[in-house]
């Protein structure tokens, strides 16, 4: 009943309030995904340029080593950038975008020290590697969850999805544990 009057009410509202409205609920609800996800692109650019920079600076009968291995590290990077988008998306619409954005921003971080670290030894990428899969496991997580509640509401009439927010911003700052 009140929720028919409020449809109501929004319907008989003008068309464009209407419409400044849902953009207004979809922005709120996706507003740091989107802002991980342009961060997550400006990472990409940054490493494409670093690999761009160590090719021009080669002569073309030479390849060095630093650029085999900024290649290689740029490659395994974007390997997985799909799976990252993909669950960050995807634990932020079926669960909570804070929370998924938090280990968003903590994966980028990871990119990172791994990237920086395969210029090293390869052994000093490991750690970032080993941690963003822990990451991208967690944001998974989050996506079953999500799907498995939103099935016991639509067919057991059961909403835990407080109690699993809850929960979830919780676990989100055990990522930061080593």
């Amino acid at each position: 009943m009140i929720r028919e009057q409020s449809d109501q009410q929004l319907r008989d509202r003008p068309a464009n309030s209407y419409s400044e409205n849902m953009y207004a609920e979809v922005m709120e609800n996706i507003i740091l995904l989107v802002l991980v996800t342009l961060l997550s692109i400006v990472q990409n650019v940054f490493f494409a340029l670093k690999v761009e920079k160590e090719c021009t600076g080669l002569n073309s009968k030479q390849h060095s080593t630093a650029f085999e291995r900024l290649s290689c590290a740029n490659r395994n990077c974007m390997d997985t950038y799909p799976t990252f988008l993909a669950v960050l998306w995807c634990a932020g619409i079926c669960l909570s975008q804070a929370p998924a954005a938090f280990a968003g921003i903590l994966y980028l971080v990871v990119r990172q020290k791994y990237f920086v670290g395969y210029m090293g030894q390869t052994c000093q990428s490991t750690p970032g590697f080993l941690f963003g899969k822990r990451i991208l496991f967690f944001l998974s997580l989050m996506c079953i969850v999500g799907i498995i509640n939103h099935i016991l509401l639509t067919y057991g009439s059961s909403d835990y999805k407080e109690y699993i927010q809850t929960i979830t911003k919780a676990a989100s700052t055990l990522l930061l544990l080593p």
